[in-house]
């Protein structure tokens, strides 16, 4: 275990090396885990070349994850770009619609002085014509013995009043003309305003799109990063390095609440640290009933499920299958079954954002663990009659030996970690 650990970390910090240094450094670690004969160099060849492919398509994948990582960062900029944008016209054009509101209003007033203005005329205009047929201004003139002066002044006076009642329907009515200008003018802003916002949801729809589809494409990056990542791990007989299982530990305790010490402790006696994601395959391992579900995860993931490794039937004697003492099948660093599984995954892929959630994830795979183990009372207060209690429920059986060794590294969890 410790030349695996040491070994595990110098491959995980080689990230400043060549590629040379590094297909070199796979070489001597496939030697030294799978106990290579140095005289069998033909399957050693093999093997090496197999892992040296595998690393080549990781270092791939990673270089387009960057990329797409980096063209997500770029079309989120532009989408709070467009959102400011849209905020900003909308509040154009709710000011312009203030703005024809208020022009609509002073319409409407200058509209009732005007007719005030002319009711008044017409009155007084039609006051006076009576007034002059009664009165000829001519016989008024002959007959007049007061001051000439004070008729014509009373008749200057009727004039002037008529001008100003005229002069104010022509300032109403000039008001009126340039105010639905204005009013006209503010429409057609309103209107070249909403065709703008209008493309600037369509560039929206189109960022958010473009969005989506790069979140699948990381999302389809990873599942294939999982899976060779896997299949490097088996071919190493290595387990994920300190850092991934740090992570995934943390996120998941955090979480659900599942102390941190006793998911490591189940990971480690599962899996050895996701080591030991088994070396079956569900046709040979795995009950029947169990494979319908299987092929289900499987074809969900993109997987091929002959090649996906799962626990191995536990036999006395292969060659015989009634001294076989049960079934394997179980899958993952959990270590579930496929229905299993399945009742968890939901769960586990609305806490990771994985869609759909992979038992061969070491992070949906530690997630999956701790919502099971967090259905013993008691396990996230860290009793330990619970981490009991919950390690029999895991195992599906009470192993005094599985649950000593549970306790144990949940005690001890940092020295596997550091």
């Amino acid at each position: 275990m410790l030349v695996s650990l040491i070994c595990q970390k110098m491959w995980y910090n080689t990230t400043d090396m060549g590629n040379v240094k590094r297909k070199a450094l796979l070489v001597f670690l496939i030697m030294l885990f799978a106990g290579v004969n140095f005289f069998s160099y033909g399957n050693f060849q093999a093997k090496a070349d197999t892992a040296v492919e595998i690393q080549n398509k990781l270092d791939d994948l990673q270089k387009k994850q960057k990329a797409a990582e980096k063209e997500l960062a770029a079309q989120q900029s532009s989408l709070y770009k467009n959102q400011a944008q849209i905020s900003a016209t909308r509040a154009v054009i709710n000011q312009i619609n203030t703005d024809i509101a208020r022009k609509e209003m002073e319409l409407s007033d200058l509209e009732n002085r005007a007719r005030i203005n002319q009711t008044i005329l017409a009155e007084y205009i039609r006051q006076i014509y009576y007034a002059d047929q009664e009165n000829d201004p001519l016989v008024k003139l002959a007959l007049f013995d007061g001051n000439l002066n004070d008729m014509l002044a009373n008749f200057d006076n009727s004039v002037s009043i008529k001008a100003k009642i005229i002069d104010s329907l022509q300032i109403i009515n000039d008001a009126k003309i340039a105010t639905a200008q204005t009013a006209a003018n503010l429409a057609d802003q309103q209107q070249g305003k909403r065709q703008v916002l209008k493309a600037q949801q369509v560039q929206q729809a189109q960022i958010q799109s473009d969005i989506q589809d790069t979140q699948d494409t990381l999302a389809n990056i990873q599942k294939k990063f999982d899976q060779l990542q896997s299949d490097l791990n088996s071919l190493l007989g290595t387990s994920y390095n300190a850092q991934d299982i740090k992570d995934a530990v943390s996120f998941a305790s955090d979480k659900t609440g599942v102390p941190k010490g006793f998911l490591v402790g189940v990971l480690k006696v599962e899996t050895n640290l996701g080591a030991n994601v088994g070396k079956g395959t569900y046709k040979k391992d795995m009950n029947p009933n169990q494979w319908s579900t299987f092929t289900a995860i499987c074809k969900a993931l993109n997987y091929d499920p002959n090649k996906r490794p799962v626990s191995r039937r536990i036999c006395y004697n292969p060659k015989a299958k009634d001294h076989c003492g049960g079934w394997g099948g179980a899958m993952g660093v959990a270590q579930f079954i496929p229905t299993t599984w399945q009742a968890y995954s939901s769960q586990a892929s609305s806490i990771t954002g994985h869609s759909p959630a992979n038992p061969w994830s070491l992070t949906d795979g530690v997630v999956a663990m701790a919502l099971k183990l967090k259905r013993t009372p008691g396990v996230t207060s860290g009793k330990t009659s619970a981490y009991k209690q919950a390690a029999c429920s895991y195992l599906g059986a009470c192993s005094s030996s599985y649950i000593n060794a549970v306790l144990y590294w949940a005690d001890n969890y940092k020295q596997l970690l550091n």
